[in-house]
């Protein structure tokens, strides 16, 4: 008997199709039913293999589903819980993949009325510049954590399942509460995307731009890799979770004006400090090593 008898994907892209092609490859579920508005979107995840079959309609795509992965934009979230409320099989396990879970549990409070039992905010940290069902692939999550934020009356049995899906593809699973989700990764992932679209855009508004472009080393494209991310998704995050993230933003602002002043006044002993230190973090985080 496979673990999931029907799963719903709504938002078939890069996260929701790569779940979808490694469960369907590893006899995790019968069935995988995917949907969005985009009827397109739909055919050529159909026509990929990454789905069985599809609906335009939330209502449809999730009747007699066990486990229904909410895929889509944060700004969609609160849509999709209201057009999934009633239509729900009594064994439907609801989970998602958005970064700011906050959000996601205000939507679900909002449209539901309680915090329904079965449902278990989530939130894979995988995933890389490209969108949409092309670019989805196997094995993404492998090796890469996932991050449950149960809440005080979620049922352990639907945690249980959703734990043993992003297992299944090979994610090391944690637990967090959803304030400390959030303000972790207002700083390590909503901030780094926020300095790489800001910096390509400061730059791309120079006169010269043209040349800074064209001669831009390797380190440029790493750091800015990320500004080629998907902008409706990003920003819907920054509104999302923008409290975490106005103060890391204004925390990150302070200190950048106190590197500022010490290039200005030629502080070599205190830029040769920063360095340092900033080096020695980053080895010891590289190689999965606790920083102090």
């Amino acid at each position: 008997m496979t673990a999931i008898r029907r799963l719903c994907i709504v938002g078939v892209g890069l996260i929701g199709g790569s779940l979808a092609r490694d469960l369907r490859a590893l006899g995790q579920c019968a069935e995988v039913v995917g949907t969005s508005r985009n009827a397109a979107h739909l055919r050529r995840a159909l026509e990929l293999g990454v789905i069985d079959r599809y609906e335009t309609r939330v209502e449809a795509a999730v009747e007699g589903a066990d486990m229904i992965v909410v895929c889509c934009p944060l700004g969609a979230v609160r849509s999709v819980f209201g057009a999934l409320a009633g239509h729900l099989a009594a064994d439907a396990v609801i989970t998602d993949v958005g970064s700011a879970k906050g959000d996601v549990v205000n939507a679900a409070r909002a449209v539901f009325g309680e915090l329904p039992a079965r449902l278990v905010p989530g939130h894979p940290i995988a995933g890389n510049e490209h969108s949409g069902v092309d670019a989805s692939i196997r094995g993404l999550f492998a090796a890469y954590r996932v991050i449950l934020t149960p809440l005080p009356d979620t049922d352990p049995e639907a945690l249980a399942r959703v734990r043993a899906m992003w297992q299944a593809v090979g994610s090391e699973v944690l637990e967090m509460d959803v304030e400390h989700h959030d303000e972790v990764l207002a700083a390590t992932s909503h901030l780094p995307h926020m300095l790489a679209y800001t910096l390509v855009d400061v730059l791309g508004r120079m006169s010269d731009r043209v040349e800074i472009f064209r001669y831009a080393a390797g380190g440029f494209r790493d750091f800015t890799r990320i500004a080629s991310s998907d902008p409706s998704m990003w920003h819907d995050v920054c509104i999302a979770n923008r409290d975490a993230l106005v103060q890391v933003l204004e925390r990150f602002q302070g200190d950048l004006g106190t590197t500022l002043e010490m290039i200005r006044g030629g502080d070599s002993d205190g830029l040769r400090k920063l360095f340092e230190r900033a080096k020695r973090l980053r080895d010891r985080y590289a190689r999965g090593e606790s920083a102090e």
